[in-house]
């Protein structure tokens, strides 16, 4: 919002003054984050129950006066866009700050939090209590509004809605037989295959929460319609798309049948087998490129969660070592690096009934555990490990590797099987070269696995000894500052002097290729520093254009 945009927004907040979405706070330099989780929670459930898109937390407004009297909180504007992390972190399911508006006003600084509204049929909570509003006050989340809201989701699942004229015959043969298949396997110790695969259809239907009561649902038409019969689901575009991207290009749609298409998309991947050599072997590991359940349990989790509100497709998109999984939707419960250790179970999903109903069918669980499985399918394949992009709030991107990024870190996995899950997330973020916490590095160091300085780390030479390695080890490794200073004193005694260019073209080669180019000017100049300051070099030139010579 412009300045003018926002003034005018204040004055009729003020004007209304203070309701179920809207509070007011003077606010100083040291608001508790708390509080304002719990406000958080409180206004954007009420939002919701009020229908609204939004609710407001203004700091900077003295309550008596109903007046600008400015708030010092967070004058940092990083300090400031840090809380929408804070918030996202401790609210459940994980909800962002829409925005955080500072509004320089001639009485003194406010600060406008813009809250989005509880997406429909869950409420949000701070640190797991649920919050609202009784007027003016802050309260729990009673009983009633915690229904209200609930039920929104029953009257809104997408995926559960009847189709008005839909009727058997837009069911694909091959599909409802697969799909009896995989519900009689899933229940074989309840049911003999031959009851299941004689079951009437309407019968299995229902009992497969494909429909309801016979009737024909989106859920149905989704994962066993006819090709023909997606009509039957515009304007939402029922469609799962592969997109090969490289030196040669390729596209294919895939309709319904989910079911079996999902097969016969991850049959246009190029899956090759791959070679790996361990430590001090001659035979190499061969593992194929990617995992066929691995590729389909992420494929089916994208059908799962996607927002078929948003009107758009699945999308997997083949790179030459990587495939790029897109659905539409942000991560709808939690954040994945949740789910990792396969310890926390989702309490709700965007499309229950359609995701109840891939359960039946064997297409995913419903108990958290997918995204254990496909790091766990990395791991045991020797390959890095998933990577998620959230940054769009409305898409959610898992990038899948299929090849080796850093041949020591798969080496290490072929070496030490035992390793805990924790420390292979945080070498693989060593050899993808992102940072890890102080706590791990410490931890991978005593370990022998990591060498190198903050955050310039890499795997040690204890895993990257084989002969393919030594040389990458070797352009990596950090010299001691000894080293440098007596190939810089050899060629001074050798030339006698030398100007910075000049010492550049001798030091830059021989410096770590970890280091950024100007990490290297850095570590030059703080040699030649130290050099001076031992009285072992002098400037014989100018300040501004130093030549160097021993000294003495």
């Amino acid at each position: 919002m412009t300045p003018v945009e926002l003034n005018n927004l204040l004055e009729q907040l003020i004007a209304t003054w203070e309701n179920e979405v809207v509070e007011f706070k003077q606010a100083g330099n040291d608001y508790d984050t708390d509080k304002i989780g719990e406000y958080f929670s409180a206004l954007s459930n009420e939002a919701n129950l009020r229908g609204m898109d939004r609710a407001w937390l203004v700091f900077g407004i003295n309550n008596k006066t109903r007046g600008v009297v400015g708030s010092d909180y967070r004058m940092e504007p990083e300090r400031l866009n840090g809380l929408k992390n804070q918030i996202a972190q401790a609210t459940e399911p994980s909800i962002n700050m829409r925005e955080i508006h500072v509004l320089n006003h001639p009485n003194g600084r406010v600060v406008l939090f813009e809250i989005p509204a509880a997406p429909r049929g869950i409420p949000i909570a701070w640190k797991g209590h649920y919050y609202a509003r009784a007027g003016e006050s802050r309260t729990s989340l009673g009983l009633d509004k915690l229904d209200e809201m609930r039920q929104q989701t029953l009257q809104q699942d997408w995926s559960a809605q009847v189709i008005a004229g839909a009727s058997l015959t837009d069911l694909d043969e091959e599909a409802v037989r697969r799909a009896r298949e995989s519900f009689a396997q899933k229940y074989a110790n309840r049911f003999a295959a031959d009851e299941v695969m004689n079951w009437p259809l309407t019968a299995f239907l229902d009992r497969a929460r494909l429909t309801q009561n016979g009737q024909i649902t989106r859920t149905a038409v989704l994962l066993l319609g006819k090709a023909e019969s997606a009509y039957l689901l515009l304007p939402h575009p029922a469609q799962l798309t592969w997109k090969l991207e490289g030196q040669e290009r390729a596209y294919e749609h895939f309709g319904p049948p989910f079911l079996l298409n999902t097969t016969r998309l991850y049959q246009r991947i190029r899956n090759i087998q791959l070679r790996i050599l361990p430590q001090d072997e001659l035979i190499p590991v061969e593992v194929s490129k990617y995992n066929q359940q691995t590729v389909l349990e992420a494929l089916h989790n994208c059908i799962a969660h996607q927002d078929y509100t948003r009107n758009g497709r699945v999308v997997v998109t083949e790179q030459p070592d990587q495939l790029i999984f897109e659905n539409e939707g942000s991560f709808f419960e939690g954040q994945p690096d949740e789910y990792i250790e396969g310890d926390k179970t989702p309490r709700r999903y965007r499309n229950p009934f359609l995701t109840q109903a891939m359960a039946e069918l064997n297409m995913i669980d419903t108990m958290g555990y997918g995204i254990h499985l496909i790091y766990r399918s990395q791991v045991q394949r020797y390959f890095p490990l998933p990577d998620y992009d959230l940054s769009h709030p409305s898409e959610v991107k898992m990038i899948l590797y299929g090849g080796v990024v850093d041949p020591a870190y798969s080496r290490l996995l072929i070496q030490k099987t035992d390793l805990p899950l924790v420390d292979i997330l945080a070498l693989d973020r060593v050899q993808k070269k992102f940072p890890i916490p102080d706590e791990a590095a410490a931890r991978l160091r005593r370990s022998g696995l990591i060498e190198g300085r903050k955050p310039n780390f890499h795997v040690s030479a204890m895993v990257a000894n084989a002969t393919a390695s030594k040389a990458d080890y070797i352009r990596t490794r950090a010299q001691d500052d000894e080293f440098y200073a007596k190939l810089l004193t050899d060629y001074l005694a050798k030339f006698g002097r030398a100007d910075r260019t000049e010492i550049n073209k001798l030091l830059i080669a021989k410096l770590s290729e970890a280091l950024s180019d100007q990490q290297k000017q850095d570590k030059i100049g703080n040699l030649l520093t130290k050099l001076r300051r031992n009285k072992r070099i002098v400037n014989i030139g100018t300040r501004s254009q130093p030549v160097w010579r021993i000294a003495g």
